[in-house]
């Protein structure tokens, strides 16, 4: 927490990092956000958590407040809150005003932009203890990617743009280099750090070879499935996992199966982001296929590390976002409902695609390039990449 940041109109007013917000949230703390945006920008993308309580009121009800009448008047006099709006500036005013009148507040640094820009490591605890398996989250979007660190070499897997730097930092402080990168699949819901954490650092990207035949573009070591990816000491098996896609793959290492795109925590991903509506049916059949069999020989007690979870939802008791498979298959209609009601349900539960999805494929198949702040600016707002959860 820092105090007397400037607002807008050079009041003082007390801020809280986002930083420290992701943690309070994930912590389970109870928070009272005040969000000032526009309606249709709540609705969209909000912060969100087991703890927080949201109330509404747009910006411009302070400023009429501050001419006609009291702002205080609009919130309850007796809560503390964190105040939010699109960058910081609308609700550092917002807040210097409710603290003039007696309510506590403090803004959120740099807003929804500054929530962004968090980006969280905790290690996944496991059995097999020779390899380290780092998970990335931001907690903005439930992106997930992960780091792997065997015998003084890493690989990556699923790799932001936005932080492509943050993983040679952290593997350099363990005395390690990335030596492979790993897309699941073709992402569109995010800018992939494939190539840039590969140009980087001399590293090897890997696709599947039907996400290849996308039309990637750029050198990329393809693999298909019962392939190996090797980082030090440890293998990883390739498992052709389609559904979400066509090229969709998970990797299999040790007791953790990063299941990118595949399954999630929660449920399933959307199947029609590379084929429309239209190819949407054949390709739910064929993840309601991955599900029930491709995963079948995979045991219970294999570590499920998915590429998104659920904004807000509580982490695990070793503060991942991880779940064993068998919790999954006692959890998840998918694993026991017949083929026929799994598509049905999946037909019917798409909702808003990711926003810009057409563009961000576009970008990630190496088609068209983007500015690194066009880039941020295109994928704020929420992930869209799963169907209804169960």
């Amino acid at each position: 927490m820092t105090e007397d940041a400037p607002a807008g109109d050079g009041t003082a007013v007390r801020e809280i990092d986002p930083e420290e917000l992701a943690s309070r949230i994930e912590n389970g703390e109870r928070i009272a956000l005040l969000d000032v945006r526009n309606r249709d920008e709540v609705d969209a993308w909000q912060i969100d958590g087991p703890g927080v309580e949201l109330t509404h009121v747009p910006y411009m009800r302070f400023v009429s407040a501050r001419a006609t009448g009291e702002p205080a008047d609009l919130v309850d006099p007796d809560e503390s809150y964190v105040a939010v709006c699109p960058r910081g500036a609308e609700s550092a005013e917002v807040a210097a005003s409710l603290a003039e009148g007696g309510v506590e507040a403090v803004n959120l640094a740099g807003g929804m932009e500054g929530w962004a820009r968090v980006y969280r490591r905790t290690r996944i605890a496991r059995d097999a203890t020779d390899a380290t398996v780092y998970q990335y989250r931001r907690p903005a979007t439930g992106c997930l990617a992960y780091v792997v660190v065997s015998a003084g070499e890493a690989l990556t897997v699923d790799p932001l743009l936005a932080f492509a730097e943050r993983y040679s930092d952290d593997v350099a402080d363990v005395n390690a280099a990335i030596e492979t990168v790993v897309d699941t699949h073709v992402h569109a819901d995010h800018f992939s750090g494939l190539h840039e954490v590969a140009g980087a650092t001399g590293a090897t990207p890997v696709l599947s070879t039907a996400a290849a035949d996308r039309g990637v573009t750029g050198d990329v070591r393809t693999v298909d499935d019962g392939d190996v990816v090797r980082v030090g000491e440890h293998e990883l098996a390739v498992l052709a996992t389609p559904g979400h896609t066509t090229g969709s793959i998970s990797l299999v290492l040790d007791d953790v199966v990063f299941t990118g795109d595949s399954l999630f925590l929660d449920g399933a991903p959307r199947p029609d982001l590379e084929r429309g509506v239209d190819g949407a049916r054949e390709l739910s059949e064929t993840l309601h296929e991955t599900l029930t069999d491709r995963f079948a020989p995979l045991p219970d007690d294999a570590i499920v590390a998915p590429g998104h979870y659920v904004p807000g939802r509580a982490p695990a008791t070793d503060g991942s976002y991880a779940a064993t498979l068998g919790d999954l298959r006692d959890r998840l209609a998918a694993f026991s409902e017949d083929r026929t009601a799994f598509v049905e349900r999946v037909m019917d539960s798409m909702g808003a695609r990711p926003a810009n999805f057409e563009r961000v494929v576009t970008v990630n198949l190496g088609r068209e390039s983007v500015s690194d702040e066009e880039a941020f600016e295109l994928e704020l707002g929420p992930n869209n990449c799963a169907v209804a959860t169960e």
